[in-house]
């Protein structure tokens, strides 16, 4: 069951795909996809209502932009450094216990959406990440054990990055290189958790058609269930919340690769999850 919101930026409709390939319209179950309709045990309740083949099929779906597959996450907390051989090639041995950063919530777009270059970016890199999206609210979890859960689902993040304004006009901290409009491709949508092992999963990425991503989520320094009780210990989850769980090597940062510019062409990909497409253009 593959969840998603299909249609202009402000407008998308919620909509899911079911395992014949049908695009079924959710509009009869809720307005949208949401932190609410997550809380509310939404995914459940698709899958019963596909089960009785109560929703309709969306027309012409293929034909319509897809958006991000959560409306107005509350937060977008991200994980640095989480992959043993990304650490590396970023010079950094591994960090003992997960780096938190946060990008703004606004940053935020379809997976296949434009990314933007901010005026004066030199340095803008890709980033591909498996995304946690939480559907149970998450405070002060027991252990890790408690974390499955309190995770709705899962899906494909693109941590797009300026590393100047990130780590040489940053003052210490990472979020100046995060937060620009459009540096948070999400989708193209969201898989139950349920459907998902978290631990066994190949992530890629390209650029212009040339390979720079190929690793799998088993070079996690901290795993999922890990990383969600540990962030509850110092923040309230909310449901409808995105965790960017960290990127593994091949990026453009480690310097064997160059930055991106105007006219590239960015493609991500996660098993089971789908494939991003983005095109660089200036802000």
């Amino acid at each position: 069951m593959y969840l998603m919101r299909l249609g202009p930026p402000g407008s998308e409709i919620p909509a899911v795909r079911d395992d014949s390939g049908a695009v079924r319209d959710l509009r009869p179950l809720t307005a949208d996809i949401d932190g609410a309709f997550l809380a509310a045990g939404g995914p459940a309740t698709v899958r019963d209502a596909l089960a009785a083949e109560r929703l309709p099929v969306l027309p012409d779906a293929e034909s319509l932009r897809v958006g991000p597959p959560i409306a107005r996450p509350g937060a977008v907390v991200c994980i640095g450094q989480n992959y043993a051989a990304h650490a590396a090639e970023s010079g950094a041995a591994p960090p003992e216990e997960p780096i938190v950063f946060f990008k703004h919530p606004n940053t935020v777009v379809g997976p296949d959406d434009d990314v933007l270059i901010p005026p004066g970016a030199e340095k803008v890199d890709w980033e591909v990440e498996l995304a946690v999206v939480i559907g149970r609210r998450a405070r002060y979890l027991a252990s890790p054990a408690d974390a499955a859960a309190h995770i709705a689902g899962y899906t494909i993040a693109n941590d797009v990055s300026e590393r100047a304004f990130q780590l040489e006009r940053s003052g210490g901290q990472w979020s100046k290189g995060k937060c620009a409009e459009t540096f948070n491709p999400l989708g193209p949508w969201l898989r139950p958790a349920d459907e998902v092992d978290p631990a066994a999963l190949g992530l890629r990425s390209w650029v212009n058609g040339d390979a720079r991503q190929d690793s799998t989520t088993a070079d996690m320094i901290f795993p999922v269930d890990h990383l969600v009780w540990h962030l509850s210990q110092y923040m309230v989850l909310d449901p409808g919340d995105v965790i960017n769980t960290g990127t593994p090597e091949g990026v453009a940062l480690s310097g064997r690769f160059p930055y991106l510019a105007a006219g590239d062409v960015l493609e991500l990909e996660i098993d089971g999850l789908g494939r991003q497409r983005q095109r660089l253009t200036a802000a």
